[in-house]
């Protein structure tokens, strides 16, 4: 980047400063008028990206805090990429760093589950095996399995409730918070991903999965870390997910 560019990549993203010296329209004169207006473009634009890609941190934020956090957000990390889609990966880990937010630390796992289907979203399609496949393997067999999955495929652990925090502010009629641990999981069984909240030992039962341990180690695992544990309920969480690709011995 030259000197030129980075002097008004900064102007860009910073109202303090002046517009670039020697920044002209196109009829030769001084940008200033022009330039702010460009600049406040850019920022509109960049937060309407924020909005749409974090709904639920706008609602539990309310629109003015969010307007001004957005724009604190995107002075410190401007756009990486000409891709917008991506643009918010490092809000979460802002959400967590940003001092006058310390006392909200679900806010960071709330964002990070946003962008999370925002990437499921945009993961490269992938072809299910049908729900028969598994059916068909015997019993004794099913230990030794190694699954495939569908890249849209999600697994987010946190120590708040986090399926909760997100549905009862993106979902009419969900229940208050409770006071819980949650894990969620995220599949993509059509156009839109789908949070799925888990039971005890289901992120410890996926995780060794998609680690490439077999079915059998996966399972002892999952309740090794919750008795409770229910094998038959995760699997059909997943296969109804579209999120299990293969199965191999």
């Amino acid at each position: 980047m030259s000197v030129g560019q980075a002097q008004f990549r900064e102007a860009i993203f910073d109202a303090t400063r002046p517009a670039p010296v020697g920044l002209t329209d196109g009829l030769g004169r001084v940008a200033g008028a022009r330039f702010d207006v460009y600049r406040n473009n850019v920022a509109v634009g960049l937060t309407e990206v924020l909005q749409t890609g974090f709904p639920v941190i706008r609602k539990l934020l309310g629109e003015e805090n969010f307007q001004a956090i957005s724009g604190v957000f995107l002075r410190r990390h401007p756009p990486t990429s000409p891709v917008l889609f991506q643009y918010g990966s490092d809000f979460p880990v802002f959400l967590r760093n940003f001092e006058p937010l310390a006392h909200l630390g679900y806010l960071h796992d709330v964002a990070t589950l946003e962008m999370a289907i925002r990437q499921s979203y945009h993961a490269a399609d992938a072809v299910p095996i049908p729900a028969e496949r598994l059916a068909e393997i015997p019993a004794e067999q099913l230990g030794d399995l190694r699954l495939g999955f569908a890249p849209a495929l999600r697994v987010l652990r946190s120590p708040w409730p986090l399926f909760d925090l997100w549905a009862y502010n993106a979902r009419d009629g969900h229940p208050k918070p409770r006071p819980a641990s949650q894990d969620v999981m995220i599949t993509r069984p059509e156009f839109d991903p789908l949070p799925h909240l888990l039971l005890p030992g289901g992120a410890d039962f996926i995780e060794a999965l998609m680690a490439g341990r077999t079915l059998g180690d996966a399972a002892e695992t999952a309740q090794r870390s919750a008795t409770e544990f229910d094998l038959t309920a995760v699997l059909g969480l997943m296969l109804a997910g579209n999120a299990i690709t293969s199965a191999e011995y």
